[in-house]
């Protein structure tokens, strides 16, 4: 059982860690995927580098700063959260299981959906971006997941039970979790998704349709936005609502970064980080 686990290590994540971890707390920072900060050249309006830094030197920096204090950092794909009856939480990667009695969210903002014509149209509609949340609207009925990893695969295998037929679009990408074969697999680019006030049918580049009665958003790795759904976790579009000490409505889970919105920078992503390990060890000494 760990006292909080960040999940993210850029400058909101490490932060967090760092704070929480200088604070006593026993902490475990999780991450996967590239970072925003690798598409930065050089920032030239962070304090202390007097002829700037590049960003890669800067989110590396970061993340081994972590590891000489001693935090555990590990490169794990978070797919799913959970809450225990005793109000802690489970978090599940794709090959390991954690306890912990806190969260602090810092993935960044990864935008959950795709350039797809109608996608927005019908959110709410048949287009969903959560199994648990949405499943059992679909019961015995024939849906479609997005995507091509292992969130994809998880959110597959949660439908799988309630549906009646589950299909994989991985809308040109290449299969990244060889699992995800255990089900039909359509690669084919997706033009367009369609239907009367409701999803009836995807529609390919190519022309081809497929029907179906709902197609559930699982492309690339889960982000902050895509637990917060599955948490009920209040959201401002997909920016995750936080009060002054970064706590969500969720007690015990904290978010950070440009995962909250407003000014997307690197100074506030460490402010905020440093404010939320803080608050996530106040709240578990409470």
């Amino acid at each position: 059982m760990y006292d909080i686990i960040v999940i993210g290590a850029g400058p909101a994540g490490i932060s967090a860690s760092i704070y929480a971890k200088r604070a006593g707390a026993n902490v475990i920072n999780l991450y996967y995927g590239p970072s925003e900060l690798l598409k930065t050249e050089k920032i030239e309006n962070y304090y202390g580098f007097t002829d700037g830094i590049s960003g890669k030197d800067l989110y590396n920096n970061g993340i081994s700063q972590a590891k000489n204090l001693g935090i555990d950092v590990k490169e794990k794909e978070v797919i799913d959260i959970k809450i225990n009856d005793d109000l802690s939480f489970i978090v599940k990667t794709s090959d390991e299981t954690y306890n912990t009695k806190s969260i602090i969210i810092a993935t960044g903002n990864k935008k959950l959906r795709p350039n797809i014509e109608g996608i927005e149209e019908y959110e709410g509609r048949g287009v969903s971006y959560c199994a648990i949340c949405d499943g059992f609207f679909y019961r015995n009925k024939n849906v479609a997941v997005m995507g091509n990893g292992t969130f994809a695969l998880n959110e597959a295998n949660d439908l799988a039970d309630i549906v009646d037929t589950v299909k994989i679009f991985t809308n040109g990408e290449e299969i990244e979790n060889p699992d995800l074969n255990k089900y039909e697999i359509d690669t084919r680019k997706i033009s367009r998704i369609g239907g009367e006030n409701k999803v009836q049918f995807i529609e390919f580049e190519d022309g081809n349709k497929v029907e179906l009665d709902g197609i559930f958003i699982a492309q690339g790795i889960a982000g902050g936005t895509s637990f917060a759904k599955k948490l009920g976790i209040i959201l401002k579009g997909n920016d995750i609502e936080v009060n002054e000490n970064m706590q969500t409505n969720i007690d015990g889970i904290f978010a950070c970064g440009n995962l909250t919105g407003g000014l997307l920078q690197v100074n506030k992503a460490a402010y905020e980080g440093a404010k939320a390990g803080l608050e996530a060890v106040k709240f578990i000494k409470k």
